[in-house]
């Protein structure tokens, strides 16, 4: 199968101020060319032998297939859920010009 170009990784957690944190952090780190952070949702899961509900934020990440290995690894060690989601999504179709930005932003800077 052939690494998509562009995705959309999205994950969660349980507070406003961790999803800033985390969607600030993948940008900074030019991991994410931009995240979202939409208004909270309700989960309900399975977790450890019961059902669980909590309010969570999700964030979605835009980045490249490039970028996602890098991407995961930082969401894995930053993130404070013992088993984080994190779903990638490719991108089928989009704008040339807004992907080609998603390309510029998350193209590692030479030295570096």
């Amino acid at each position: 199968m052939t690494e998509p170009a562009w995705l959309t990784v999205l994950t969660t957690t349980d507070s406003e101020e961790k999803a800033q944190a985390l969607a600030r952090g993948a940008v900074d780190a030019r991991l994410a060319a931009c995240a979202q952070i939409p208004a909270p949702v309700t989960s309900v899961y399975r977790w450890q032998g019961a059902v669980e509900s909590g309010q969570e934020w999700q964030v979605l990440f835009k980045t490249t297939g490039q970028r996602y290995d890098e991407l995961e690894a930082y969401l894995l060690a930053a993130h404070d859920y013992g088993t984080p989601e994190i779903i990638a999504v490719p991108v089928v179709r989009g704008s040339d010009r807004y992907l080609a930005w998603v390309s510029a932003e998350t193209a590692p800077v030479a030295g570096l």
